[in-house]
């Protein structure tokens, strides 16, 4: 059986993190879900937030995880919607609708208030802070994880960046305990 987990807008949102998930979910090491909503929210955020992006760059993004990560986007979710109750942010309702419609087991996301247990055990769902989904894969498999990480970095050459300054950008990004776990496979990344 294989592990599912819908990964929340604020999850895709940094490259940095995007990145790591996407290129474990095309290794198969877990099964990757998300929504037209959750792009939608995503891309809507970035170009709010930083206003010299480029949509066009931005849904090719979104075509690429599309095309690239097997069954990914969960669709028939939004009659679910109006009956998810509970949850702190009724503008998440659509998120857990995607997971249990997705056969999710868990919501990877950095807001974890928004996803309360009471709210989402029910579902058969937990929600999982990107920085604890991200070290646990590391854990299970360290080879293929450094593998990844090696790839995204070989990717980055304008400019290129060390082992260091990217660990750093996980830091910022709130992966405090990923970076921390890859300094002891510096050398394979």
């Amino acid at each position: 059986m294989t592990y599912t987990a819908l990964l929340d807008a604020n999850v895709l949102y940094p490259a940095v993190t995007r990145d790591i998930l996407m290129r474990l979910a095309v290794t198969d090491i877990y099964k990757a879900r998300w929504s037209n909503d959750i792009h939608r929210e995503w891309i809507e955020n970035l170009l709010e937030n930083e206003p010299k992006r480029e949509r066009a760059k931005l849904e090719r993004t979104r075509e690429l995880m599309d095309l690239n990560v097997r069954d990914a986007l969960v669709t028939g979710y939004e009659p679910l919607i109006p009956g998810i109750l509970g949850l702190p942010d009724p503008g998440d309702r659509h998120v857990l609708a995607a997971a249990i419609v997705g056969r999710c087991d868990v919501i990877v996301t950095a807001n974890l208030r928004d996803f309360p247990e009471a709210a989402i055990a029910p579902y058969g769902i937990e929600a999982i802070h990107p920085d604890e989904f991200l070290g646990s894969h590391l854990s299970l498999a360290p080879g293929l994880f450094c593998g990844c990480v090696k790839r995204i970095r070989a990717q980055l050459k304008n400019p290129p960046m060390s082992v260091e300054d990217y660990l750093g950008k996980l830091v910022a990004c709130g992966l405090v305990a990923t970076a921390q776990a890859l300094e002891q496979y510096a050398e394979l990344i």
